[in-house]
């Protein structure tokens, strides 16, 4: 793999604070899916630069704050 001297960007789920409400993969589909308990699956990790939007839209929507994005 050739170094880029760019840090991966990667959707984190802080799972003690997921209440499984589902907005998150009703917003981004493609990136995540669920589990048989309604909790937020990361389809793609780490994130290409196409599903940047996509996470973002995830973080936005989630209601308990249990998804971020980080380097």
């Amino acid at each position: 793999m050739i170094d880029t001297g760019q840090e991966a960007t990667h959707l984190v789920v802080d799972r003690s604070a997921c209440a499984g409400h589902g907005l998150c993969y009703s917003a981004s589909p493609g990136l995540l899916d669920s589990d048989d308990q309604g909790n937020p699956v990361i389809l793609r990790d780490p994130l290409t630069p196409d599903d940047i939007g996509a996470a973002d839209a995830a973080v936005i929507v989630c209601p308990e704050r249990a998804l971020t994005v980080e380097p």
